[in-house]
């Protein structure tokens, strides 16, 4: 489960072989969440509503990168590190 970035204690994974739609996971503490690329809606999970919000910023700033890492997942080839939220 290859980490794609990671910041305020939030570490963000894309998974080879996942399903549709396209997505990635969010883990922060105990929470998890999955989150689709597309439209930034959470799918599955919970996690505190700041890092929700922290979350959601750093998918809006980074969406171009998660819709080429998961066209790399496709592809089977390996992924981009993506900045953290700073």
């Amino acid at each position: 489960m290859p980490r794609i970035s990671s910041f305020y204690g939030i570490m963000i994974y894309m998974y080879y072989m996942d399903h549709n739609p396209p997505h990635f996971h969010a883990i922060y503490g105990e929470y998890e969440a999955i989150f689709d690329i597309m439209n930034l809606n959470l799918l599955k999970g919970s996690l505190p509503p700041k890092a929700i919000s922290l979350v959601t910023e750093w998918a809006m700033i980074h969406k171009y990168e998660l819709e080429e890492n998961w066209n790399r997942i496709l592809s089977n080839e390996s992924l981009k590190q993506i900045e953290p939220l700073s």
